[in-house]
């Protein structure tokens, strides 16, 4: 039988690999049993489908806040609280359902959080009043941050060492397509028709992707191994906290940047309102290059790549603020700030399986609690020295200074790293 080339050899030859046996699991099986080759890569297409989900649901609420806000009879302040309860059901999700289901096998369990993302928009869809979308928005956001990390670490072990972060980078890449193609169209089909087709939209996305993962993803069993209290060992580590802090300092400058765009564009560079879809969309297009580069630069070096990313984004971020002040520049500029940032992902997401032996999918989930705790970093930080009448460039030089910070800690971890060996 014809092996492909992409998908690693049969679980008894993996005993020389020590750093990937605990998670990598059989992806074909012995020659003989007549199975064919696993699809590798319409396994990972399936789970970057549900990160297309994830991310139209997660970002298409702040273009859709106002009619949310009257939908529901609340403030726009009020509504914008929703955002924060997806994000705190992320930062609550991540590592509890995680370390709960530790001992499920992989494919079940990435098809059961999909199932649990599905159900909370389909009930967002249902919510009568502004309390029930509260505690529906909180729901949709349990399983996002555990299935990144389950889904990761499953099209990890999908391939050959060597391809490792690239194939973590294309199940990312579902999230950065959603802010090019799902983030606009469910906002437009949310403005034209009724906000809550947002919810409707998403919960056909997450059946289509439990569909495809029950097709086309590999049955894994969980490690033998595999416990609650084995997985809450990752949280010892303090590799596993210093990548965790340099995602949450050192990508809170992206953050910094991107939740203040709209008003920035258009009182700044001078854009037109009726542009900012574009803009968005130039973010999204970058957020894809980014997710691509940095991937295939991770693969060739995990620790290089953050440090490179760190530097490149607190540079970019530095001629941002300056460059900003005309459009077709700032418009450019957008899109280098999307790849910039999006370089990260792949090779932090990486860092933390690297650093976890036995615990990767906690630690893989936590890369996605991080980034949310620094959207909120960035977004405090960010919107602060603009009340201190700084302007809306100086978000951008905020974020050099975290991405600068970031850069420290990860240079800290190396330093440590190679201290131990």
């Amino acid at each position: 039988m014809e092996q492909d080339s992409d998908v690693l050899p049969p679980a008894r030859t993996l005993a020389k690999e020590p750093s990937m046996s605990s998670t990598v699991s059989t992806a074909i099986s012995p020659a003989g049993t007549g199975r064919r080759p696993v699809r590798t890569g319409l396994a990972i297409a399936a789970l970057a489908l549900g990160g297309f989900g994830i991310g139209t649901t997660e970002f298409a609420m702040m273009g859709l806040l106002p009619n949310v806000a009257a939908g529901v009879k609340v403030g726009i302040p009020e509504a914008g609280h929703l955002i924060s309860a997806y994000a705190l059901g992320v930062v609550v999700g991540a590592p509890v359902l995680t370390a709960v289901t530790a001992r499920l096998a992989r494919k079940h369990l990435v098809l059961g959080l999909m199932v649990l993302f599905t159900l909370g928009n389909l009930s967002s869809f249902f919510a009568p009043d502004y309390g029930s979308l509260m505690v529906t928005r909180f729901i949709s956001g349990l399983p996002h941050g555990a299935y990144f990390g389950v889904a990761a670490v499953v099209a990890a072990s999908l391939v050959a060492p060597t391809k490792r972060a690239r194939s973590v980078g294309m199940v990312m890449l579902g999230l950065s397509i959603a802010n090019v193609a799902g983030v606009p169209l469910a906002t437009f089909v949310g403005q034209q028709f009724g906000w809550r087709l947002l919810f409707l939209l998403v919960g056909a996305v997450g059946l289509a992707t439990v569909a495809a993962i029950a097709r086309f993803v590999p049955a894994q069993p969980a490690p033998a191994d595999a416990s609650i209290r084995g997985e809450l060992v990752a949280l010892r580590r303090p590799q596993v906290w210093l990548t965790l802090l340099v995602a949450v300092v050192g990508f809170g400058g992206f953050f910094a940047v991107y939740t203040y765009i709209a008003p920035t564009m258009t009182d700044v560079a001078g854009v037109p309102a009726q542009w900012l879809p574009v803009v968005v969309a130039l973010y999204g297009v970058g957020m894809i290059l980014g997710n691509i580069i940095g991937g295939r630069a991770a693969d060739r070096s995990v620790l290089g790549s953050i440090y490179a990313g760190m530097a490149v984004v607190a540079v970019v971020l530095v001629v941002f603020s300056i460059a900003v002040h005309a459009v077709w520049t700032a418009l450019l500029l957008v899109l280098v700030v999307g790849t910039s940032g999006s370089m990260l992902i792949p090779g932090l997401q990486t860092r933390l399986m690297d650093v976890s032996p036995g615990a990767q999918s906690l630690a893989a989930s936590l890369n996605h609690a991080g980034l949310n705790i620094a959207n909120a970093l960035g977004a405090f930080l960010g919107g602060l020295v603009i009340s201190w009448g700084w302007g809306y460039t100086a978000p951008a030089l905020v974020g050099a200074v975290l991405a600068v910070a970031g850069l420290a800690i990860a240079l800290l971890s190396g330093r440590l790293e190679r201290r131990a060996r």
